[in-house]
């Protein structure tokens, strides 16, 4: 067992491509990873002009629905695919696809077209996001894997805050069209730079054939549950028979696909991977932690704007806080990892911090100062600092290389589906409370203000009378202390689920265990016989 471990290590450390390669591959990865993110940033502040445009409002959601069910969808398949074929192969195939969708939506002709461009897009995205982190798993050992994650936090931060600013600048001044087109140059640039620079190790492959069955099943299942967070409680009532349908739908498909994969010869999603505690338990956590962020990211640009009279030009900027400390945390999380090889203390104060964080957040009110919002802000940043990435490290590092595209598809997956279901439970929760304190507190004229919707823009926000406004900014402030404590309460499970982690040696780089270095002197000596 000891000359295997031996061996392992030897052999990876082998594997290792010198650090400035991989600082280059690492940069075109950061390109395409900023494609797939940057884009529903930009979308979101060009989707006004895009429906005065094109019309059909009543479809609006479904421009944001159609990529996100493409995205969850595609994204376990995209990982097995990768792992079946070849990771540079399957990542390049993605980006042009991506490619393909954005160009096509930029030249929708009515709401119909850009909905299934957007699909297009969608697809092409999940295999961007799954290959970019299954690339790095590929190429960086997860003991030295630390070393980058600041800046895959850092593409995150940009996203975020350049998103809705590269997006009104570019309406403004180019039309919607361009907010597709951008795309293109930035993928040609990735594209170019893959193609030339990333020379992947060679590793053992999965082989085998597509489990078809399997995969359409896990389609079904996740477009079901994605249906279900996004119509329930706002298209459709939660107990309507539409809804129901689509639970009833989603679970056979799920069950469905276990019972298939469980006699599948190459399974899509190969359920053995989920017998290691690490990665069910990053699974899991991975969920929590999607639930909790994005469902809160989503409500506070809202609460800022609406209560704190922010401007929605300069969104993301209200980021700010909470995006460069999770930056920093991941970067010294990171790096101390690398150091150290220890990981285990990062899950469990990063819960903490999010429950902390969250709960904080959750005593914002009319009265609350913007110095105080970004000190709350700063707090659950940190947690998602501790967490984002190091749920992906340990998830790579309790599988085998040849299921490091499924392990990194399903990490994503679930994390994806966590903030489906967040953004979705978090919405209603917020909206049910709105419309309740506005018909409390503003009477009759009041709860016809939030009738249609709970979220007013701007402009709608200025046209109310000065009580009604009032009475607003107070439905808001509840609303999103209801959403985000609901937030701090998912957040303990994950914080409780952090304390069974099992702290496995990472593998790659770093000191030598004593056992290993005993292994190569062993090999290194002579043996009796001469031999």
């Amino acid at each position: 067992m000891a000359v295997a471990k031996a061996d392992e290590q030897r052999a990876d450390k082998q594997a290792e491509p010198q650090p400035r390669s991989v600082r280059v591959v690492l940069l075109a990865l950061m390109i395409a990873m900023l494609l797939a993110m940057l884009d529903n940033m930009i979308i979101g502040t060009a989707m006004p002009t895009i429906v005065g445009e094109l019309g059909g409002m009543e479809h609006l959601s479904w421009v944001v629905t159609a990529y996100t069910l493409a995205t969850a969808a595609s994204t376990p398949i995209w990982g097995k695919l990768g792992d079946m074929y070849g990771r540079k192969g399957v990542f390049l195939t993605s980006i042009v696809i991506f490619l393909i969708g954005s160009a096509l939506s930029g030249m929708a002709q009515d709401m119909n077209q850009l909905i299934g461009f957007r699909a297009v897009q969608g697809l092409g995205a999940g295999g961007l996001m799954v290959g970019v982190m299954a690339i790095i798993g590929d190429l960086v050992p997860p003991r030295e894997r630390g070393k980058y994650q600041g800046m895959m936090a850092g593409v995150m931060a940009l996203a975020m805050i350049g998103g809705p600013l590269v997006g009104g600048t570019i309406t403004d001044h180019l039309g919607w069209r361009w907010s597709f087109y951008i795309n293109l140059p930035l993928g040609a640039v990735a594209l170019a730079a893959v193609t030339a620079v990333l020379h992947l190790p060679k590793k053992e492959r999965s082989q085998g054939s597509i489990d078809y069955l399997g995969a359409a099943l896990l389609t079904v299942g996740i477009i079901a549950i994605v249906l279900v967070t996004t119509w329930g409680g706002t298209e459709y009532a939660w107990g309507s028979a539409v809804v129901l349908s689509m639970i009833t739908l989603g679970v056979a498909a799920l069950i469905g696909f276990v019972f298939v994969e469980t006699r599948a010869a190459d399974p899509i999603m190969p359920l053995h991977i989920f017998r290691s505690r690490n990665f069910t338990l990053m699974s899991v956590i991975g969920f929590l932690t999607g639930f909790s962020m994005f469902g809160s990211m989503v409500f506070l640009p809202l609460y800022q704007q609406s209560v704190q009279g922010a401007s929605a030009t300069n969104s993301g900027l209200l980021l700010l806080p909470m995006l460069l400390s999770m930056m920093v945390v991941s970067l010294i999380a990171g790096r101390i990892t690398t150091q150290s090889g220890k990981y285990k203390i990062f899950p469990i104060v990063g819960g903490a911090l999010m429950v902390v964080g969250l709960f904080l957040m959750a005593q914002m009110d009319t009265g609350t100062s913007r110095t105080t919002s970004g000190v709350y802000m700063a707090v659950l940043g940190a947690g998602m600092g501790f967490l984002m990435q190091i749920t992906m490290l340990v998830a790579q590092n309790s599988v085998e290389m040849k299921d490091m595209g499924v392990a990194s598809s399903s990490t994503t997956l679930f994390r994806t589906l966590g903030g489906s279901f967040g953004v979705s439970v978090m919405g209603a929760l917020f909206t049910d409370r709105v419309q309740e304190e506005m018909a409390a507190r503003g009477g009759a004229a009041a709860a016809g203000a939030t009738q249609h919707s709970a979220q007013l823009d701007a402009a709608s926000l200025a046209k109310l009378p000065d009580a009604v406004r009032e009475a607003y900014q107070y439905a808001v402030s509840s609303g999103t202390h209801t959403a985000f404590l609901l937030g701090s309460v998912f957040a303990v499970v994950g914080f409780l689920a952090a304390f069974f982690v099992k702290e496995v040696p990472l593998r790659g780089s770093g000191p030598q265990s004593p056992d290993v270095k005993a292994e190569d002197e062993a090999a290194a000596a002579p043996s009796p016989s001469g031999v």
